[in-house]
């Protein structure tokens, strides 16, 4: 799987086209000037801070034959799956570099991956980082090739962390999905310590605003 994002300009164009910046709060010249920080020829990935936009309005942005995204019925709490245990930079937009899709951990469960991405140097996705992917790059999801985003957890009120982990992949428009969003990007969760023979670990070799 080939993972080379188009340039960093082009990407700001498809966050404007899709209205990301007007629910950002972030003016339309200020991503395209941001984009410009990064040259042309850089892989790396232009994102918006989850505190400026939510998994909620990201995920009915996705496209996949048409179909729009979705987040799965029982994760109504998606926003509060925050970035845990990885620093974002403290700016409204910054790049991810190196993205990978992490299939060769398909089949490991969260509580696996994730030391051993932290052996090799690398930090996980955060949700919002994996919607900006698909977003400007739908072919990452695939059949039996989608990914998990264990950089973001859920801590609840007694100081624990939930035990679901979130994920993007394809709907089978099965159960509570409804048979019209077969083949739709669906934002939903995992267990922390369950496998899935579908799902790899997104992860990044690092975040910069420059």
């Amino acid at each position: 799987m080939a993972y080379r994002l188009r340039p960093p300009a082009a990407q700001a164009e498809r966050l404007i086209a899709l209205g990301v910046h007007e629910v950002a709060g972030i003016a339309a010249d200020d991503i395209r000037a941001f984009a410009e920080k990064a040259g042309a020829d850089d892989d790396v990935l232009l994102v918006v801070h989850p505190d400026r936009v939510p998994a909620s309005a990201l995920a009915p942005l996705l496209r996949r034959d048409d179909k729009p995204g979705f987040v799965v019925t029982d994760m109504r709490d998606v926003d509060a799956f925050v970035p845990c245990g990885i620093e974002l930079p403290d700016s409204p937009l910054y790049f991810v570099t190196g993205i990978d899709r992490g299939d060769h951990m398909s089949n490991w469960s969260p509580e696996e991956a994730l030391p051993a991405l932290t052996e090799a140097g690398r930090t996980p996705l955060a949700l919002a980082e994996g919607i900006h992917w698909v977003l400007q790059q739908p072919s990452v999801l695939e059949r039996n090739r989608c990914f998990m985003t264990i950089g973001s957890r859920l801590r609840k009120a007694n100081g624990a962390l939930d035990a679901r982990t979130p994920a993007i992949w394809i709907s089978n428009g099965t159960g509570r999905d409804g048979r019209e969003r077969r083949d739709a990007p669906k934002v939903g969760w995992c267990w922390w310590g369950n496998r899935h023979t579908w799902l790899g670990f997104a992860s990044t070799t690092g975040r910069e605003s420059r």
